[in-house]
């Protein structure tokens, strides 16, 4: 489970996109800031949060819709993500900020950052805060929704380095290797299945026997933005992880873990971090897959 080396300047400030907005706004592909649209899809009495405003030139996707496999329970094919890259007008060597409307911030865009990596995109990035914290503090919104000019689009990748399957999963639970599980303590635990309004996609509750439980709040601050570097290194510190050994994060689905890995990963520059894509909900369906209950103290 070898990792791709860890970028620099991956979380952006506020400040740093509303310098830059007229050249996000601009045909030249160099710069691209797109909104991560929750899983949930829009009806009419509750309207599509991009539509009600959004970063000025930022482009708009749905987790659900637009990064996930029509057919099967995935991330895109690597054709399917080359064509949709490329008709939003994303080139290869564009810079790509992404940011969410969720209800926990950046709970969408820092998985869409993860499946950009997996396709080896170079110069990807997060704005801190996400959308939440962009509103709260007046920065500019617009409805006007760009188009931008098609560009040829090749994938790299995958590099799977930075992705976990069942079978290293498997490894990981034999060999001792930690596991970060960010759902709630009540997930964790197997008192409920899945958060409220969403849907339950495991059999069973509980989590994955040797597992470390890190919730997804624990690595933000109260506004949404991510905690300074030493106190995420002493959050994960506290379950035994201090970058010396591989590390897996799940979650339900494998998106909320997107955020732990990010941290790990690209904000604590640990080597060997992979993200469990599919994590409870198909640990929790496997037949005879061991599960533990409780909060393990």
């Amino acid at each position: 489970m070898t990792a791709t080396a860890a970028k620099t300047d991956v979380l952006v400030s506020p400040e740093w996109v509303e310098d830059r907005l007229e050249q996000f706004q601009s045909d030249d592909p160099d710069l691209r800031i797109v909104e991560i649209e929750s899983p949930e899809p829009p009806d009419n009495d509750f309207p599509s949060k991009y539509d009600e405003g959004h970063i000025p030139g930022a482009i708009g996707l749905n987790w659900a819709e637009d990064l996930s496999d029509e057919t099967q329970r995935d991330i895109l094919k690597k054709g399917d993500f080359e064509a949709l890259v490329g008709g939003l007008g994303i080139s290869p060597d564009s810079t790509v900020v992404f940011y969410g409307n969720g209800h926990i911030p950046n709970w969408f865009a820092v998985f869409a950052y993860w499946e950009f990596t997996y396709y080896g995109h170079e110069d990807v990035r997060v704005l801190d805060g996400g959308k939440d914290y962009w509103v709260e503090n007046d920065y500019p919104l617009t409805t006007d929704e760009p188009g931008y000019p098609s560009q040829e689009y090749d994938a790299g990748g995958p590099f799977e380095g930075i992705r976990a399957y069942k079978d290293d999963v498997d490894t990981a639970r034999n060999s001792g290797i930690p596991m970060v599980d960010v759902r709630s303590p009540a997930e964790f635990s197997g008192e409920i299945l899945a958060p409220e309004g969403l849907d339950e996609t495991a059999q069973r509750g509980g989590h994955i026997p040797g597992a470390s439980n890190v919730p997804v709040a624990d690595n933000l601050r109260d506004d949404g933005r991510f905690r300074p570097r030493e106190e995420l290194e002493a959050r994960y510190a506290k379950e035994g992880i201090d970058g010396d050994s591989a590390v897996v994060t799940y979650c339900r689905v494998g998106e909320r873990s997107a955020i732990a890995w990010f941290v790990l990963h690209e904000l604590l520059e640990y080597d060997d971090v992979t993200n469990y894509d599919g994590s409870w909900t198909e640990w929790g369906n496997i037949v005879r897959a061991p599960i533990e209950l409780g909060h393990g103290d």
